[in-house]
């Protein structure tokens, strides 16, 4: 063992690592994992047996029935969701970290509390809530509130329950966030120098949240777009719901829209973390 450690030395060959092996043959199994599915999936959507290979199932994606009205539904949305859930969970988290330290704990369990709630359970619920609601305001002028957020164009009572839903997801990211920075002092220290809470908001705790304000829309937007339980016993269409009509009788196009709409999220994601990778650098 000595004379091969001597041997390295003199010959300048790095010395082997050990355990390099096993790193190496668990990233190829983790590619194999992810990569032989898609694979798959591809090859289903350009061969068929009397055909051959085409990718006339992607040329058809733009002309489908239904393609571009569901993916901009979902795509607004997602949208919509980020926005109302950002500016409702990170001023109530400032506010419970700098004025009521004590409520941390139960904020913790009412942001988490959607993860123990069947999603099944959930809509039951709103479907329940909005029935009952629209008999009972209908001689009211609320009757018409409700109606418009129920509006198939663009369903509000979606959002709000996409907001719900992600709840958990975005608590977790912006509260990853807020423990790497001190919250305290930087508050105190613009507040000192005369800046107002809406600035001490936008320009001084913003920039430091952006990895984590950027996981939690990306968490959003991929939940958004696959959701399927809510949407469908609602009776709305956005894109999840659309694939699984269009699979019933177009089997290929509907595979072919999962994997460009995977690839689509992976590439925003990339997008993404360079973007933040560079300011990092920077």
């Amino acid at each position: 063992m000595a004379a091969l450690t001597g041997l390295e030395r003199v010959s300048g060959a790095a010395p082997r690592r050990p355990g390099a092996w096993w790193r190496g043959l668990v990233f190829l199994l983790a590619v194999i994992y992810f990569l032989v599915p898609l694979g798959t999936a591809f090859w289903y959507t350009v061969h068929t047996p009397t055909a051959g290979v085409s990718l006339s199932a992607y040329g058809e994606l733009l002309t489908a029935d239904g393609f571009v009205r569901s993916l901009s539904l979902s795509l607004g949305l997602a949208l919509a969701t980020i926005v109302v859930v950002l500016l409702l969970a990170l001023p109530a988290m400032l506010a419970v970290r700098l004025f009521a330290p004590r409520l941390r704990p139960v904020m913790e369990v009412l942001c988490t509390l959607p993860l123990v709630v069947p999603p099944i359970t959930f809509v039951a619920g709103i479907g329940t809530a909005l029935r009952g609601g629209t008999d009972l305001l209908a001689p009211t002028p609320f009757w018409a509130t409700l109606i418009a957020v129920q509006d198939p164009a663009f369903p509000v009572v979606l959002v709000l329950a996409y907001v719900v839903l992600v709840l958990p997801f975005v608590y977790r990211s912006l509260d990853a966030g807020l423990r790497t920075m001190d919250v305290r002092t930087l508050v105190e220290a613009a507040r000192n120098l005369g800046a107002s809470w809406p600035y001490v908001l936008a320009r001084v705790i913003v920039p430091n949240l952006r990895p984590a304000l950027a996981s939690a829309s990306f968490l959003t937007l991929a939940l958004v777009l696959g959701e399927y339980t809510v949407a469908s016993l609602l009776g709305y269409e956005p894109f999840a719901v659309w694939i699984v009509t269009v699979s019933g009788s177009r089997g290929q196009l509907s595979v072919a829209v999962s994997i460009l709409s995977l690839l689509l999220i992976w590439l925003l994601l990339l997008a993404v973390s360079t973007i933040f990778s560079k300011e990092k650098g920077k």
